[in-house]
């Protein structure tokens, strides 16, 4: 006891009556600073100046020593940099999170340790502390900041924080650590060119697949505006392709490319019983499959003609050769494409506004008559 008075009073002295001599070699910092955190951080071991440096002067400055991660995180400080982080950052946006935003300041863990910031199941929450400020988002052109609540709504969201399934992606799976790029950069990882292959680090099985398809060789050959992962699925609002709503949603979806596509398929009973909020009929995916849509030409296409009478036999197990000939996106108002149809709509429609026309005509002479003889009787 008698020694810690000392220490202090030693202290309050050379602060009094020695305001800017130099850094005395044998001071502790935690005899001022009591960093309570510090005790578990696995930076605990090391010396207080390894992290603060260029502090000469005592007292000093409260803004002088701030951490230097770079000294021992070369590599990942680097990557921080050339990211859209480091770059706003080094241009003066002091809203752009820094090393410590992210990992914490003294009370710093491994990622695999639960108490981290950056372990894979508190990862979004230290993210949304700045992804979901509405104003901060704004100020900075980044949305709403809703992509947190979409997130934590959607299938991987709530995977994570109902689940505790260390297998859900996070906000890193997808958009990286350190190396984080604006989607516009084509190193970025949600690049629409680099989708697939983000996607693919957990939905393996998928990948090959999506390559294969016509869509997939689009992609491959240059032609971006192809669909991706994130057009059907989304981005952050991704939910079960189980659900009703994404059923009907997606065909909409679909529709979005193929607008004549859609057009045509809602006039077809198939279409009609969907638009009534029915999933129990042939929608986009059930003829030309999700992930491995194939040109007709391809024999390997689930509507090929080697392969149509099974992918009707899957809904109609009755279905036949001849039964396969139905007209799934036959637009009755080409005549040269289809002049059957064309001529039965053509005279299906004369034929009903012809009846209606005639009897609507009697029943308005009918009543005119008699109206003239009420009015005789009167």
């Amino acid at each position: 006891m008698v020694i810690l008075l000392a220490e202090g009073l030693f202290l309050i002295v050379f602060i009094l009556f020695s305001p800017s001599s130099s850094l005395p070699a044998e001071l502790d910092c935690r005899q001022c600073h009591q960093a309570k955190e510090l005790q578990a951080s696995v930076h605990a071991p090391l010396d207080c100046s390894l992290c603060h440096q260029k502090i000469t002067r005592f007292p000093h400055l409260k803004d002088t020593g701030q951490a230097v991660c770079s000294k021992c995180h070369q590599e990942s400080y680097k990557d921080y940099q050339d990211s859209v982080h480091g770059r706003s950052r080094a241009g003066g946006e002091l809203d752009a999170a820094a090393c410590q935003d992210c990992h914490g300041g003294h009370n710093i863990f491994k990622k695999e340790d639960s108490r981290s910031p950056v372990y894979h199941l508190n990862l979004p929450q230290t993210c949304a502390r700045c992804h979901a400020d509405a104003k901060l988002a704004s100020r900075h052109g980044l949305g709403e900041g809703k992509e947190y609540q979409l997130f934590m709504d959607s299938i991987h969201g709530r995977a994570i924080t109902k689940s505790g399934l260390l297998v859900a992606a996070n906000c890193s799976d997808c958009h990286g650590t350190h190396r984080i790029y604006p989607p516009g950069d084509s190193r970025s990882s949600v690049n629409r060119v680099n989708i697939p292959a983000t996607c693919g680090k957990c939905h393996a099985g998928i990948t090959p697949i999506y390559r294969e398809s016509i869509h997939g060789q689009g992609l491959t050959g240059g032609v971006i505006d192809v669909p991706v992962c994130t057009d059907c699925h989304t981005a952050h609002q991704i939910v079960r392709v189980t659900g009703e709503s994404w059923k009907l949603g997606i065909i909409q979806e679909c529709g979005t490319c193929h607008q004549s596509l859609l057009t045509t398929y809602r006039d077809t009973y198939h279409g009609k019983v969907t638009s009534l909020g029915y999933v129990r009929v042939a929608r986009c995916s059930d003829c030309h499959g999700a992930h491995d849509i194939r040109p007709v030409s391809d024999p390997q296409s689930r509507i090929s003609p080697a392969r149509i009478v099974s992918t009707c036999r899957r809904c109609h197990p009755k279905a036949n050769a001849n039964f396969a000939r139905y007209y799934p996106h036959a637009d009755y108002k080409n005549k040269d494409l289809y002049p059957s149809l064309y001529y039965t709509y053509f005279f299906m429609t004369t034929l009903l506004v012809g009846v209606f026309g005639f009897f609507g005509l009697h029943m308005a002479l009918w009543l005119v008559r008699d109206g003239w003889e009420w009015l005789r009787r009167k």
